[in-house]
């Protein structure tokens, strides 16, 4: 179960030891905080399973009407993956990971989730906006 205090604290460290700045954290199906560095910003989604990923920070348009559920990008950030690997209580995925199949069963996605919405990739499938 994902703990929001937990998850905050573990991104202001996670920002600090590798030279950015939080900005932003947003709270939907999963948690979104959002880092700016120098050169980049990135996102850190949390699941509610505690399940870390490193990603593009999430933008909604709405100059179309109300559309969501664009997949996420997911990047390689190695130290700032080193550094939430170290936090208690999560478990941070590579972009690799991220971008692999499936698996239902070593995750515990449940059948019909697979059948009906159908993820592409094991990062589908354990941050999507289906829920």
């Amino acid at each position: 179960m994902r703990d929001e205090k937990a998850f905050r604290k573990a991104c202001y460290e996670a920002a600090r030891r590798t030279h950015g700045r939080v900005t932003d954290f947003q709270y939907s199906d999963f948690d979104e905080c959002v880092i700016v560095y120098r050169d980049r910003t990135v996102a850190i989604m949390c699941n509610r399973d505690g399940v870390l990923a490193i990603t593009e920070p999430r933008t909604i348009d709405f100059s179309e009407g109300w559309v969501d559920g664009n997949p996420l990008t997911y990047l390689d950030e190695p130290e700032l993956v080193g550094v939430l690997a170290e936090q208690p209580g999560f478990r941070v995925l590579t972009r690799a990971e991220l971008l692999g199949p499936p698996d239902a069963e070593a995750w515990g996605i449940s059948a019909y989730d697979m059948k009906c919405w159908r993820p592409a990739t094991l990062g589908d499938a354990l941050f999507n906006f289906w829920d």
